[in-house]
């Protein structure tokens, strides 16, 4: 039925139905392809108003990343204008930003509502919609940037300054331009600031740069001024993954191997002490997260970072996240640490430290020689990289402590098929470090980019260790190592791959380890 002009104020815009909005709709599955240019898909990512578009754009042969929102007419723009200004004029959004969606969105219905009436503004059902979802989007959300932070898939989104295309890193076709641009420096510095009061923490001219965590636990790190950054401000912002990729998840993107997921299961229930190194988001800490999944239940778990990045699948963990000063003087800063130290008085089974950089490094490998089982990433491209940080300024460890970790995981960039990946490039056993500094290792496990294809030596150090360790001989170890690379390789294969099942079926094989192998029809 048509509504009459005379009745959309007033009585009429009171009587519009409630708009529909959904913020988290269904994840789609989407599938990678050798051939970037046939991509082409388009996916919700909130219902039923913005979508992400990606394809091949021929003109600049790339892959583009589009988001597709309602268009406003040149009406429609000016009401949604003089709507948000009435409403940050009158709301305090920073005072409910903590509760409910639902409870913000009933709210941002109620005021969009009344200010409309008392602004006198003649609004059709349809443009009620449209408006309602850009007030919801900033208000509730992060303006332009809420849908890319609503993508499931998108990992990092960069804005390297005004005028320029915002690029994602979205998980199945990696680097993007997006058709997001902050066109207006002023804006742009306003969205920074936005930031930065999610955040907890004040940005301005006099302190340009922003580095923290957002509510959900993203990480964010931004600047202010064109002192900085030539462009004006910036913008990073590294998604928080609610739910850890499972281990049968990194064999489906073909990062590692089933026999290294195994074997790493091994080592993580018989307490070895594991550095996870690689470059900068060549996915230590997604190997970390996954490694997590094997750590026996009912064990204590520690964990230490600077920004919360773990999540870890277990009830018996207490997460520690660092504080910078929130006074003059440095004063309230609760560093890495002072963390770790007082980790060790938590009777930890185990301590998770998300990466070491600095003196932490001493108390970790002080707390791996006292008996605490210990796992941790570094910023490092080889072994030997790792032994001359750990033994130089200004972490300086003597050789003989640096010897009580076990194996080294690491992790790299690659491009295979045309398709950026990551991979996990070799582990190395730790045989011993020599006084002089030099590391003596074994290999058991390496990547051949040549092939594309994961390669076991079988004569693992660490299986010996373990014998020695539990009385179990090589020939048991080595069977519970097949056994344990079957039920992997099983999961993917029956695409078993939901958090919370991967974790049960772990737990089980701890408690019940027949009925598990039963169940996948392993001998």
């Amino acid at each position: 039925m048509e509504i009459k002009k005379e009745n959309l104020i007033g009585v009429g815009i009171q009587s519009y139905p409630k708009v529909e909005i959904n913020f988290s709709p269904e994840i789609p599955g989407l599938k990678k392809t050798d051939d970037k240019t046939k991509v082409n898909v388009r996916y919700t990512l909130i219902a039923p108003f913005a979508f992400a578009h990606i394809y091949w754009n021929n003109k600049i042969s790339e892959l583009v990343y589009e988001i597709e929102e309602p268009i406003l007419t040149k009406k429609e723009e000016y009401y949604r204008e003089e709507l948000i200004s009435a409403m940050e004029n009158m709301i305090n959004f920073d005072t409910i930003v903590e509760k409910e969606i639902n409870v913000l969105l009933d709210y941002i219905d109620k005021m969009f509502r009344i200010l409309a009436v008392e602004l006198g503004l003649d609004i059709p059902y349809e443009s009620f919609k449209k408006i309602y979802y850009y007030l919801a989007r900033n208000f509730v959300g992060f303006n332009e940037a809420e849908p890319l932070l609503r993508d499931y898939f998108v990992e990092d989104i960069e804005c390297n300054g005004a005028e320029t295309p915002v690029y994602i890193v979205h998980r199945m076709y990696r680097n993007m331009k997006t058709n997001v641009i902050f066109n207006d420096v002023e804006k742009l510095a306003s969205f920074v600031e936005k930031l930065a009061q999610r955040v907890g923490k004040y940005i301005s001219y006099a302190n340009p740069i922003l580095d923290g965590s957002l509510p959900d636990g993203s990480r964010v790190n931004a600047t202010y001024t064109k002192d900085i950054t030539s462009r004006g401000p910036t913008f990073t912002i590294r998604k928080f993954t609610k739910e850890p990729w499972t281990p049968p998840q990194l064999i489906e993107f073909n990062t590692l191997s089933p026999e290294m997921l195994a074997y790493l299961w091994l080592l993580i229930e018989n307490e070895m002490n594991i550095l996870i190194i690689g470059g900068t988001s060549s996915g230590k800490t997604t190997l970390l997260n996954a490694m997590a999944f094997f750590i026996p239940p009912e064990s204590r778990v520690v964990s230490i970072e600077d920004t919360r990045e773990l999540n870890l699948p277990r009830e018996n963990w207490l997460p520690s996240v660092a504080r910078t000063a929130t006074g003059i003087g440095g004063l309230g800063e609760i560093d890495l640490f002072a963390l770790l130290r007082s980790s060790f008085r938590q009777n930890p089974d185990y301590v998770i430290v998300g990466e070491v950089r600095g003196k932490e490094a001493f108390v970790l490998f002080q707390g791996m020689a006292s008996g605490h089982s210990s796992i941790s990433t570094m910023h490092a491209d080889s072994v030997d990289t790792v032994v001359k940080r750990l033994e130089t300024p200004p972490i300086e460890l003597s050789p003989s402590l640096v010897n009580v970790l076990d194996a080294v995981c690491v992790m790299t960039h690659a491009v295979v098929k045309k398709q950026e990946t990551r991979k996990l490039k070799e582990v190395v056993e730790i045989i011993n470090i020599t006084p002089e500094g030099v590391a003596l290792t074994n290999t058991p496990f390496t990547w051949n980019p040549i092939d594309d294809s994961f390669y076991f030596k079988r004569n693992s150090r660490i299986f010996e260790k373990i014998s020695r360790m539990t009385g179990q001989r090589i020939e048991e170890i080595e069977l519970e190592f097949r056994r344990r690379s079957k039920i992997i390789y099983m999961m993917y294969q029956r695409k078993i791959f939901g958090f919370e099942k991967v974790q049960e079926i772990i737990n089980e094989y701890y408690k019940k380890p027949e009925k598990v192998l039963r169940e996948f029809g392993i001998q």
